[in-house]
C-alpha cells in the first residue's frame, strides 16, 4: 500500500506516462514537424526520470527507476499504445542518450582520484582479466555448446564475446548516487572498466576477424592493442601536460566561469571523439579527460563568485569560525569543475537511463524457452563477473564483483555486430537481450544494498 507521501507522486507519475504516450501522437496528427516532438519527448522523459526517483524513498538508488521508468514507456505498444516507439529509433534522442553517458563519465572523472586509481592498478588489472576470460571461457566452450548446440561454433564465440561486456556507466552511476567513489572499491571497478573496454574490443576485433576471413593476424591484434594502449597513455601522460597549456592560452582572452566550463566541457568531447576515432568507446575518453583536469589546470581564472563575498563578511567574525568557513569554502573551490557541469548532466544524464531502459523489449519474457535460456545465461553472466571480484585485495570483493556485471549498451553493441555477420540467429539475440536487461536492472539494486551494508558496517 502506498502511504501519502507517495500516492501523489505516484498518481503524477502514471498521469505522465498517459500523457508520454498520447501527447507525441496527437502532436503528429496535428501536423507537428520533427523537431516539434524531439521537444515533447525530451520533456517527457526528463520529467519521467525526475518522477521515477521515487525509489529514492524505499532505498534504491535513482538509475533503478530511470531504467524502470524507461522500460515502461517503451513498452506501452504491449498495451495499444505505439505512439512512444518513434522515440525508440529518433537520431536525436540517440545523441542526447549517448551526451549523457559521455557527460557522466566526465564527471565521474573528475570526481576519481588519479593517485588513488594507481594504487589499485595492479588489482583493476586483474579483475579485468578475470572478468574477460572467465565469463568468456563460459560462454564460448560451455553454454554455447550445451544451449546452443545447433549453432556454430563462430556463434558460440560471439556468446562468449557478449558475456565479457561491462557497462560501467551503471555501475559508476550507483557509486555516484551512494557516495562510494572515492571508495577503494569504486576505484577498482572504473580502472578495471576502462582495462575491460580495451580487452572486449581486442576480443570483438578478433572473432569477427575469424568469421569474415576465417582468421585474424597476430599484427592486426598487435595494431589495435597499441592503439588502445597508446591512446590511454596519451591521454593521461599528453593531457596533464596540454591542458593546462590550452587553459592558459584562453585564460589570456577571458577568465570568466563561462571560458573555464567551455574549455572544460570542450577537452571532455575532445578525448571523446579521439577514442571513438581509434575504435574505442567515448566514454573512455571522456573518462580520462575528468582524470586530467582539476582545479589546478584553471588556476588562472577567476574563483567561485560567492567566495569573495563570504570572505568579505566574515572580516569581524571570530578565527575559529574563519578557518571553518575557509575549510568549507576551499572544498567547494576544488569541486568547481563538478559544480559547473552539474546542470548539464541533470539535464542529459537521466535521459540517457530512461532512453537505455525504452531499449528493452519485455515481449521477448514471452518465449518460455528462450526465457530459461536466457534465465541460464544471465546466471553464468553474472558469476563469470562475481569470479573477478576475487582480485579485489584487501576490498571489498563482493562490491567488486557485482560493480563488474552489468552489460548494458556494451553488450547490445556486441550482439548486434554477431546479428549483422549473419552468425547470431534471433532466438540467440533475443537470449541476449533479456541477459542484458536483468543484468543491468538487478546489478543496481544489489550493489547499493552492498554499498549500504559496507557503511553500516553490517557483516
Amino acid at each position: 500500500m502506498f502511504n501519502t507521501l507517495l500516492a501523489r507522486p505516484f498518481r503524477l507519475f502514471a498521469l505522465l506516462l498517459a500523457f508520454g504516450a498520447l501527447l507525441p501522437h496527437a502532436a503528429l496528427a496535428a501536423g507537428a514537424n520533427a523537431t516539434t516532438i524531439d521537444l515533447l519527448w525530451i520533456a517527457v522523459l526528463l520529467l519521467t526520470a525526475k518522477l521515477s526517483s521515487l525509489v529514492e524513498k524505499v532505498g534504491q538508488p535513482a538509475v533503478v527507476g530511470e531504467l524502470l521508468a524507461g522500460i515502461l514507456l517503451g513498452n506501452l505498444v504491449l498495451i495499444g499504445v505505439g505512439a512512444m516507439e518513434p522515440a525508440k529509433t529518433d537520431l536525436v534522442l540517440g545523441f542526447i542518450a549517448e551526451l549523457g553517458v559521455i557527460i557522466l563519465m566526465f564527471q565521474i572523472g573528475l570526481e576519481s582520484n588519479l593517485t588513488a586509481m594507481r594504487k589499485v592498478g595492479v588489482r583493476a588489472l586483474l579483475v579485468a582479466i578475470i572478468g574477460v576470460v572467465v565469463p568468456f571461457a563460459l560462454g564460448t566452450f560451455v553454454l554455447g555448446p550445451l544451449l546452443f548446440p545447433d549453432l556454430s561454433t563462430n556463434a558460440h564465440l560471439f556468446l562468449g564475446a557478449t558475456l565479457t561486456a561491462t557497462s560501467v556507466g551503471v555501475t559508476a552511476r550507483v557509486f555516484k548516487d551512494m557516495g562510494a567513489l572515492q571508495s577503494p572499491e569504486a576505484q577498482i571497478v572504473l580502472g578495471a572498466a576502462v582495462i575491460d573496454d580495451v580487452i572486449g574490443l581486442i576480443i570483438l576485433a578478433v572473432v569477427s576477424g575469424i568469421v569474415t576471413t576465417g582468421g585474424v593476424s597476430l599484427g592486426s591484434v598487435g595494431w589495435i592493442t597499441a592503439k588502445s594502449l597508446l591512446f590511454l597513455g596519451g591521454a593521461l601522460v599528453i593531457g596533464q601536460w596540454a591542458a593546462p597549456v590550452l587553459s592558459g592560452g584562453f585564460a589570456k582572452i577571458n577568465t570568466g566561469v563561462g571560458m573555464k566550463f567551455a574549455i572544460a566541457i570542450s577537452f571532455c568531447f575532445l578525448l571523446a571523439y579521439l577514442a571513438a576515432a581509434i575504435g574505442l568507446a567515448p566514454i573512455v575518453g571522456a573518462f580520462a579527460a575528468g582524470l586530467v583536469l582539476d582545479e589546478v589546470t584553471f588556476k588562472d581564472y577567476d574563483q567561485m563568485d560567492v567566495i569573495p563575498d563570504v570572505q568579505a563578511a566574515l572580516s569581524d567574525a571570530p578565527e575559529p569560525t574563519k578557518q571553518r568557513v575557509q575549510h568549507v569554502l576551499e572544498h567547494h573551490a576544488k569541486h568547481h569543475l563538478e559544480m559547473l557541469t552539474m546542470p548539464v548532466a541533470n539535464l542529459f544524464v537521466p535521459i540517457f537511463f530512461v532512453y537505455t531502459g525504452m531499449q528493452v523489449d519485455l515481449s521477448t519474457l514471452f518465449d518460455l524457452r528462450a526465457l530459461v535460456i536466457a534465465l541460464a545465461l544471465t546466471v553464468v553472466a553474472f558469476l563469470g563477473k562475481l569470479v573477478s571480484g576475487l582480485a579485489a585485495g584487501s576490498a571489498n570483493k563482493w562490491i567488486v564483483g557485482w560493480g563488474m556485471a552489468p552489460r548494458g549498451e556494451v553488450g547490445l553493441i556486441f550482439a548486434v555486430v554477431g546479428k549483422q555477420l549473419g552468425v547470431v540467429d534471433d532466438q540467440t539475440f533475443s537470449v541476449v537481450v533479456i541477459m542484458v536487461m536483468l543484468t543491468t536492472l538487478f546489478t543496481p539494486m544489489i550493489l547499493s544494498a552492498l554499498i549500504r551494508r559496507q557503511n553500516t558496517g553490517v557483516h
